[in-house]
């Protein structure tokens, strides 16, 4: 990560990109940064290519949309103590505020993330917290990305959180699609040495994504998991066509993961240029009915403020 790009003028020389795709640069508070290993799966010389759109710091970022907030899911209300309660039976916790990529449609670029971090006091106050609230069975490892953390933080988690009336822990993550590199021995040693049920979801919206590398990554956490997950981002210009869905979704079967959501966008402010409607979405995802198998289809979802599951569109 020390050697990730950081600068969007490296990037569109690493790239080859024509000088006036740099006349579309924004210069905003949500920094670039991508992988090295990220940037070489993408097409030299193609501003438009997909994996290079979800990382471009894009001067559309600076034009104000009505509905696109800075808090686009409202849960910085209900954030306290790294813990985050939408939902019956789970509870989610901020494991770490730094991530391996940043996505320029993050529903999280403008998250707290200071002021709301579990790992203060290793994981003690957090841990509590979550003792106090009732029925709990599953803790979702959010952030930032879990992953950022070591193997051995990690350990130092897995163990507090088994020391409850937990049963399973879920892991969203970016970190398998973008460093593979970061599913080593230790992780699958710390992932496979707890009581704990481990589902872990990654986040991939390109088949082209998913190199080599990335599958081995993938089929090494299938084979130390219970589950292994994506969920996507529908995004304009990136994955809103049903050949791209498709090849996504058996691009994922060939590295053991299964479609699992297909999200509409969270209207977070300065991502409006990534907005897909909800009818597109839902035709989309007929249509892909049409070609593949059921497990292959991942549901159309949205996520409604306030309402205590994800609403089901397709």
């Amino acid at each position: 990560m020390q050697g990730a790009v950081r600068n969007a003028t490296e990037l569109a020389t690493l790239l080859e990109l024509q000088p006036a795709v740099l006349a579309t640069i924004a210069s905003t508070q949500f920094p670039l940064l991508v992988p090295r290993s990220f940037v070489a799966r993408m097409r030299k010389g193609d501003p438009n290519d997909p994996l290079l759109r979800q990382v471009w710091p894009h001067a559309a970022e600076l034009t104000d949309v009505a509905g696109f907030t800075h808090d686009p899911v409202r849960e910085q209300g209900l954030a306290s103590g790294g813990l985050i309660q939408k939902y019956a039976g789970r509870v989610l916790l901020i494991a770490s505020g730094a991530c391996p990529i940043h996505c320029r449609y993050c529903f999280r670029r403008e998250f707290p993330y200071q002021a709301q971090l579990a790992a203060r006091g290793d994981w003690d106050a957090a841990i509590e917290q979550l003792r106090g609230v009732a029925d709990v069975h599953e803790v979702i490892l959010s952030g930032g990305d879990p992953l950022s953390l070591s193997n051995r933080r990690l350990r130092e988690l897995f163990a507090k959180l088994a020391d409850t009336d937990i049963a399973t822990v879920r892991i969203h993550t970016r970190f398998p699609i973008v460093v593979p590199e970061r599913v080593d021995a230790g992780l699958l040693k710390t992932l496979g040495a707890t009581r704990l049920r481990t589902v872990v979801v990654v986040h991939s919206n390109h088949a082209n994504e998913l190199d080599a590398a990335v599958e081995a990554a993938l089929l090494s956490l299938r084979a130390a998991l219970g589950a292994l997950l994506n969920q996507s981002v529908l995004l304009r210009g990136v994955n809103d066509a049903v050949p791209t869905l498709a090849a996504l979704s058996e691009r994922l079967f060939d590295c053991g993961t299964l479609p699992y959501y297909l999200h509409l966008l969270d209207p977070v402010a300065g991502a409006a240029h990534f907005n897909v409607d909800e009818d597109t979405g839902r035709r989309l995802v007929a249509e892909l009915r049409q070609r593949l198998p059921g497990y292959l289809v991942p549901r159309l979802v949205r996520e409604t403020p306030g309402e205590l599951s994800k609403t089901l569109l397709a």
